[in-house]
């Protein structure tokens, strides 16, 4: 059935690329006008992709569908996600796009590739290995239930919601286990190292008294409105619900690693080694980049980027006096206790320090801001030693839910206090904060835009907002310089390390010891951040990838108007429409600056 489906899509694209179609056209029925058909046909997708995937509506605050879980690894889900990307393909590419306005035209074309993608990746066993260390399910599944993420406790509703999505929970964490015994038998399994790590965060999810669990808190924390019948009912229910579904799933999942899938895991760690893995790869490759780069184009452009920062780093060297090599400066902003906070806190608050202040900074480059606020949390305990530095959870454009910036302050002294001005600007303002709220704050956009992504686009935005500092006027402490060439540094590695895994069969110790010899990385972040790599195949090339394009796109532009550039204007033409693959964002600068001149 989804063979003969894929035929039809490619008899439509056949069809679309042919001149004769007059009596395809002849139709008694009247049709409605182009823009009006993409409308509707947008609008109809969105809505049946919310009720396909209830967690997306709730992270965007649309509370619709709160008491439910999608079983996204399930053949029935699969199945009815590539039945609806091939009916919308087809449908689309009914409507004549060269009727449509320009912003119609940029919608038409970022659904079609988005389903396209969606398409492509169907021929890869992504469902076969469906939980790592650092993206799982048993570790989302605990932040929502905690009351500190998307899901609201705010009502009795709210309360009962969380119940039923507790009961989908229990199928999904079976059907994961069922197709990784699945993965077992065909040979796709994750590498052995990183499910070692994932264990530990599931175990700690196992307590004997359900008062001790994560998933209390909102008891803990129930609203005092409640009726004592509610919070009577309520509780005893969660009691029952913590100690009788969601332990016993955690149990059975921890059993199944630890009895059988550990010891089936593969030694290997890149995508390479799995079957068809170097199509894998590439497809990885194409759809974080948005590009067409093959995996060696990207390795050479990593190492002459690390090479070109490492002569910028020598610079600040000389500024600050410090005589050595470049290895011994590493050691030394990595050791020095001048560097680092004695405490966790310490680190959390300076990151909020920092807010007011580049907030006001960032006037000088900015017109357009998010209304949205946003805050600084710690990462919880239980998998900050697996994530990563920082990380940013969009909020709702209604502010109802602020955006979130995640800080990592696991071993305190290998968070260098020259790392956060660079962290902050990526993560935060102007970083991901400013670029996904004003996007998701622009209701004239169609909602998969607005509530949309591409890799590239995204994280090519926080690198280039970090690259920003001493423009805004941050960097004015040469070491804070440095933080920001070395994240910058950082990121040239990543597109070395991740190809040099993946395509080049690197071990994790040759992707370690190239870590040590080219970065001031401390030994807990190296070792998370080569596993991540390992974990999320490709992610890690759209940093780099993404900033390089954006800062071609910006100095072109800059050369073109000369006078009349405008770096305010440059970066609201850059955030309003949306994420988008780099070729159509560099299609959509060009025509800016051709309006200008």
């Amino acid at each position: 059935m989804k063979n003969l489906a894929a035929a039809a899509v490619a008899a439509v694209l056949l069809v679309a690329g042919c001149g004769d179609s007059q009596e395809a056209s002849t139709t008694d029925v009247a049709q409605p006008e182009p823009g009006v058909a993409l409308h509707e046909l947008l609008d109809e997708h969105f809505e049946r992709d919310l009720e396909m995937n209830p967690l997306n509506a709730t992270f965007i605050g649309d509370y619709r569908y709160n008491d439910r879980m999608a079983n996204s690894n399930s053949p029935e889900y699969i199945a009815e996600l590539t039945a609806m990307d091939e009916e919308f393909l087809l449908r689309l590419l009914e409507i004549d796009r060269g009727q449509l306005g320009y912003q119609d035209q940029l919608s038409y074309d970022l659904f079609k590739i988005s389903r396209q993608q969606s398409l492509e990746g169907n021929q890869f066993p992504f469902h076969l290995q469906p939980v790592n260390q650092f993206y799982s399910i048993t570790n989302f599944f605990v932040q929502l239930g905690s009351g500190t993420s998307a899901h609201p406790f705010e009502t009795v509703r709210d309360y009962e919601d969380f119940l039923s999505r507790a009961n989908d929970y229990s199928v999904i964490i079976d059907q994961i286990i069922a197709n990784m015994k699945e993965g077992i038998q065909v040979g796709v399994t994750q590498p052995r190292i990183l499910m070692e790590k994932l264990l530990p965060q599931i175990d700690s999810q196992i307590v004997d008294d359900p008062k001790e669990s994560g998933f209390y808190a909102p008891v803990i924390n129930m609203p005092e409105d409640f009726s004592d019948e509610d919070r009577n009912r309520l509780t005893a229910a969660y009691e029952d619900t913590i100690a009788n579904t969601i332990i016993p799933a955690y149990q059975r999942i921890s059993n199944f690693l630890g009895d059988e899938y550990i010891s089936a895991a593969r030694e290997t760690v890149g995508l390479f080694a799995q079957p068809n893995g170097e199509a894998w790869y590439a497809y990885m490759v194409r759809l974080r980049t948005t590009t067409n780069m093959s995996p060696d184009e990207i390795h050479q452009i990593g190492l002459g980027e690390v090479a070109r920062i490492h002569d910028e780093m020598h610079g600040v060297m000389e500024e600050v006096g410090f005589e050595g090599s470049l290895k011994e400066f590493f050691q030394f902003v990595n050791t020095d206790d001048q560097f680092f906070y004695d405490e966790a806190d310490e680190l959390i608050q300076g990151y909020r320090d920092m807010s007011d202040h580049i907030t006001e900074l960032s006037k000088n480059l900015f017109d357009v801001m998010p209304k949205s606020s946003f805050e600084v949390r710690r990462v919880e305990p239980f998998r900050e030693a697996s994530a990563s530095g920082g990380a940013y959870q969009a909020g709702t454009p209604d502010g109802s839910r602020p955006g979130i910036f995640y800080a990592n302050a696991y071993d305190i002294k290998a968070r260098g206090k020259w790392a956060m001005e660079s962290l902050f600007l990526h993560e935060a303002i102007p970083g991901h904060h400013f670029q996904i709220m004003i996007q998701r704050e622009n209701e004239e956009l169609p909602g998969f835009r607005r509530f949309g992504g591409f890799t590239a686009y995204t994280e090519g935005w926080g690198l280039y907002a970090e690259s920003l500092g001493k423009e805004l006027g941050v960097y004015t402490d040469p070491y804070q310089f440095f933080g920001g060439l070395n994240a910058e540094l950082w990121r040239s590695i990543r597109l070395v390390v991740d190809t040099g895994i993946h395509a080049k069969g690197w071990s994790r110790q040759e992707v370690l010891d190239y870590m040590y010899a080219n970065s001031a990385v401390a030994e807990v972040r190296a070792v998370a951040e080569a596993e991540r790599f390992m974990a999320i195949p490709g992610q890690a090339l759209a940093y780099k990838v993404g900033q390089l394009k954006i800062r071609e796109i910006r100095n072109r532009a800059e050369a073109t108007l000369g006078d009349k550039f405008s770096v305010k204007a440059f970066h609201t033409e850059v955030l309003r429409d949306g994420a988008m693959p780099l070729s159509i964002l560099e299609a959509k600068i060009d025509h800016w600056v051709q309006s200008q001149l």
